[in-house]
């Protein structure tokens, strides 16, 4: 692979910037990694509790930005519970 193939985690966001735009939609630093936190979050929690509605909502509100990176055309959703909250398929 040639060097100039590779992207860097600071080709993508440089130091100090706290969002990229991509497709244009802003998304900010650290949104897969919340995301994939709140999947695991949910995983433990009852369906139709204050948490788990909680946890749910924000996983949905991330679906937007996740779409934007390119997220869901390299991974796919195993979970049936998962990919119903986010209504993905």
């Amino acid at each position: 692979m040639a060097d100039d193939a590779i992207v860097r985690p600071e080709d993508v966001l440089p130091d100090g910037a706290e969002f990229g735009v991509f497709e244009n939609v802003q998304v900010r630093k650290g949104t897969i990694a919340a995301f994939i936190a709140n999947v695991r979050a949910l995983d433990g929690l009852e369906p139709g509790t204050s948490s788990y509605d909680a946890v749910a909502d924000q996983l949905r509100a991330a679906v937007p930005a996740l779409r934007a990176v390119g997220l869901f055309d390299i991974f796919e959703v195993r979970s049936a519970e998962l990919r119903e909250v986010l209504g993905v398929s």
